[in-house]
């Protein structure tokens, strides 16, 4: 079963940073295709990044880069996001997932965790 746990979100002010963790379990996570997805208070789903395990290749939303950066702990089975100059147009649920895919604002398939909640705030 897979299993998908999200941790590190929590409420900073403008320009400072988050890293958020996705602990992974049951399957093989070194060759997953992984990704972070947002969901802002009222608003749809938001693809962030995407990380692919077999050629470690890496992309972003427009809005997060060279602010975002997406990695993966191969030995731990763990994925990370490290969030600088974070805005409050970042505030939402961040969401890890698996072989996920995102249109219009909702989710197709895939696995997902349950969430972890960034809020940036004077």
């Amino acid at each position: 079963e897979v299993q998908l746990v999200e941790s590190g979100g929590g409420l900073v002010q403008p320009g400072e940073s988050l890293r958020l963790s996705c602990r992974a379990s049951g399957f093989t996570f070194s060759s997953a295709a992984m990704s972070w997805v947002r969901q802002a208070p009222g608003k749809g789903l938001e693809w962030v990044s995407t990380i692919y395990g077999r050629s470690s290749l890496k992309y972003y939303t427009d809005s997060v880069k060279g602010r975002f950066t997406i990695s993966t702990d191969n030995a731990n089975d763990t994925l990370y996001l490290q969030m600088n100059s974070l805005r409050s147009e970042d505030t939402a649920v961040y969401y890890c997932a698996k072989d996920a895919t995102v249109v219009a604002g909702r989710k197709f398939g895939g696995s997902w965790g349950s969430g972890t909640q960034v809020t940036v705030s004077a």
